[in-house]
């Protein structure tokens, strides 16, 4: 289990107050998820910039530092409570690969049974990549060997091509781990190209603002402001508004809103429906179906 936070903009701005001084900043967070942290962040070039440490970001100095210095218009963090694999620095997140950036709060279940299942599922050149002992940086590889299915370079996707291969990722992960009428894993996932962002909610828990005092979600294709993603909710940051369980959302390089559910990106993967099917991407975030666990 762990706490991930993700921020998009038009204009580079700091997330000190987010990573470090509100009262429930991801530097509160770490005193329960304290083996280590990472921040991506994008500056002009097309690769993000990470930095990663391993003691929990409570106590480390150079969380705080990086934090203060930090102005970017893209950022994913990530404190982790290491759940599958050591604390080292090949198993922090995020991990990247090209100008992609990945976090995961959640655990695949019994994910040693799995393991070799998992792997065989990822392309051969990018399981060639895969440093870490997680279960995390496997379900990035997946995505990725998903992703490039549809779009081969794995340059400027379309938010509907990412949000399928990441629906594409949870179910076969579900498929080959969850047992029916036990605990299903949890599979909340941010990624982002330093364009476009894409958050999953499965099984954890995960809020989403624009930083305004807007009382309602914001509507399918609504040009943001900015949009800023967290495990849990952080004050100062607007109102914060619950994702409900099996959704995927985010905003593409434009900063439009979108949302879909796993299930109807997954229905577009049926037999008889070409994968560049445009998909409905709803109007307004539903009543959350549940709360996760944490």
């Amino acid at each position: 289990m762990c706490r991930l936070f993700g921020f998009r903009s038009n204009t580079p701005a700091t997330v000190h107050r987010a990573l470090v001084t509100e009262t429930n900043s991801l530097l509160a967070q770490s005193r329960e998820h304290p083996d280590g942290w990472g921040i991506a962040s994008y500056h002009g070039a097309p690769v993000p910039h990470v930095v990663h440490g391993l003691g929990a970001a409570h106590i480390d100095p150079e969380f705080e530092r990086v934090s203060r210095l930090l102005s970017s218009h893209t950022v994913v963090a990530h404190v982790r409570l290491a759940s599958v694999g050591g604390v080292v620095l090949k198993n922090a997140h995020p991990f990247t690969c090209g100008q992609w950036a990945f976090a995961h709060n959640g655990t695949v279940r019994n994910f040693k049974d799995h393991r070799e299942a998992v792997e065989a599922l990822i392309a051969p050149d990018l399981r060639e990549r895969v440093r870490g002992d997680t279960d995390s940086e496997r379900c990035f590889f997946l995505f990725l060997t998903f992703l490039r299915r549809r779009v081969p370079t794995l340059l400027r996707p379309g938010i509907g091509d990412v949000a399928r291969a990441l629906a594409e990722t949870m179910g076969a992960v579900a498929g080959l781990a969850d047992v029916p009428g036990a605990d299903a894993s949890s599979m909340n996932f941010l990624v982002s190209d330093g364009e476009l962002m894409v958050v999953t909610r499965r099984r954890r828990t995960l809020f989403v603002t624009d930083g305004t005092a807007r009382t309602e979600p914001p509507a399918a294709h609504t040009p943001l402001p900015q949009l800023l993603l967290a495990s849990e909710r952080l004050s100062g940051e607007g109102v914060w508004h619950e994702v409900p369980e099996e959704t995927v959302l985010g905003v593409d390089a434009g900063l439009r809103f979108h949302r879909w559910t796993v299930r109807e990106l997954l229905a577009a993967q049926s037999p008889g429906k070409p994968k560049d099917q445009p998909l409905p991407a709803q109007s307004t975030l539903p009543s959350p179906s549940g709360r996760g666990t944490g």
